[in-house]
């Protein structure tokens, strides 16, 4: 395996050369930056904008981004990025959005920016859903349809015996199966989650 390939997706992004990464890193996040937005009823047009600064700041800053294996560095930072831009949007338009329920969408904010609020844990565990979730399919295609589904059934909760059974391969194959893909998955998330398991 060579450098390039053993590099996470987020080391590879930072990599101004390596386009296709940093392609790739964007169009994962920006679905979920979307989805976010919508949730705290920003308006298409101001998501569209914020999502394109949140980008510009990635590009220019992940090269110098320093995660230094701290538990969600990447996410928080991502999190902490779309705050801030939305938190100038709203004061350069001199209003405070009313959220939903009781606290405005200003105190909501000022709540993501606690790594330990509600709120911010909650972001977490969508980032990371998300995240797993596009990285599946990113990698998916590079493993045989078995192995990939012996993958598939394992993490599902499925005993090894009956996959190796339904599948027609050996235990030791389906357990090989399994950590050939984690692996790759694991490679690749490198900075973007904490575990994939």
């Amino acid at each position: 395996m060579n450098e390039t390939t053993s590099l996470s997706l987020l080391d590879r992004a930072a990599n101004a050369a390596d386009s296709d990464s940093w392609d790739r890193l964007a169009a994962m996040y920006v679905p979920l930056m979307q989805r976010w937005l919508r949730q705290h009823d920003v308006q298409k047009s101001d998501a569209d904008d914020l999502i394109q600064e949140v980008l510009a700041v990635l590009m220019q800053e992940l090269p110098h981004f320093d995660h230094n294996q701290r538990t969600g560095a990447f996410r928080s930072w991502l999190r902490k990025i779309l705050v801030n831009r939305l938190r100038n949007l709203w004061r350069s338009r001199k209003y405070e959005p009313q959220g939903k329920g009781t606290s405005s969408l200003l105190a909501q904010l000022q709540q993501l920016q606690n790594d330990n609020s509600e709120i911010s844990r909650i972001w977490n565990a969508d980032h990371d859903q998300h995240v797993i979730s596009q990285l599946m399919a990113a990698v998916r295609p590079g493993f045989q349809h078995r192995t990939w589904e012996a993958f598939r059934r394992q993490m599902s909760g499925q005993p090894a015996n009956t996959v190796a059974t339904e599948l027609n391969m050996s235990i030791s194959s389906v357990y090989v199966a399994r950590s050939r893909v984690l692996s790759t998955l694991r490679r690749e998330a490198a900075g973007l989650v904490d575990s994939i398991d």
